[in-house]
C-alpha cells in the first residue's frame, strides 16, 4: 500500500465516522424522550436566583 492509498482510506473512514457521529447527535437531540429534560434546561436561565445566604454570599 502506498501513502496515497492509506491517506485516502483514512480520510473516507474519518468522513464516515463524523457523519455517523453527527447523525447520532441529531437523533439524540430530537428523540421524544429527551423533550422534558431539554425543556427544563431551557428554563434554567429564567428561574429566580436564590436569596443570598451564608453559603451563597460573594466576598467583596
Amino acid at each position: 500500500m502506498t501513502y496515497e492509498q492509506v491517506a485516502s482510506i483514512s480520510q473516507v473512514a474519518a468522513l464516515l465516522f463524523f457523519i455517523a457521529l453527527f447523525a447520532a447527535v441529531v437523533i439524540y437531540a430530537f428523540w421524544p424522550g429527551n423533550k422534558k429534560k431539554f425543556d427544563e434546561a431551557a428554563q434554567l436561565p429564567l428561574e429566580q436566583d436564590p436569596e443570598p445566604g451564608p453559603e451563597n454570599k460573594k466576598d467583596d
